[in-house]
């Protein structure tokens, strides 16, 4: 419901052929996300068994204008992903995180820097992208 992130990569995974899937309170789920044709699960567990990459994203509570959960630790406990969490699936899923991470919260150090972890290509390739985008916006300007 606060998050660009989500809504553009539903759309762009969706043009690739990808089957979204959310998870998360209720409470930060827009009504109507079905519509979009995405699944919605809300047992943290349940989603990763069923993905093959998790994209976590940050919980902006500077967006926040009311608390749409009880506490940060309660996310944490429900939504956050741990390395013991991820040791425990029968498979191995991608994490990723387009930064920046609210470490101990969505998602844990130890998770956000092990093996599982694309994070740090993610941003890379992010920041790469937008310059490349700007750079051919730009050159269409001075056209």
């Amino acid at each position: 419901m606060h998050s660009r992130v989500a809504l553009s990569n539903i759309f762009a995974l969706q043009m690739q052929g990808a089957e979204v899937k959310v998870c998360g309170p209720k409470t930060l789920l827009p009504k109507h996300i079905e519509s979009l044709g995405v699944k919605v699960e809300p047992n943290l567990r349940k989603s990763l068994e069923w993905a093959d990459v998790a994209n976590m994203l940050r919980v902006q509570n500077e967006r926040l204008d009311v608390n749409y959960f009880p506490s940060t630790r309660e996310y944490a406990q429900q939504y956050g992903v741990t390395k013991e969490l991820l040791d425990s699936l029968e498979k191995k899923v991608v994490i990723m995180h387009p930064g920046p991470i609210n470490r101990g919260v969505e998602i844990t150090s130890d998770v956000a820097d092990s093996q599982q972890s694309v994070i740090l290509n993610q941003v890379e390739n992010g920041v790469a992208i937008r310059m490349a985008v700007i750079y051919l916006l730009a050159s269409k300007i001075k056209q």
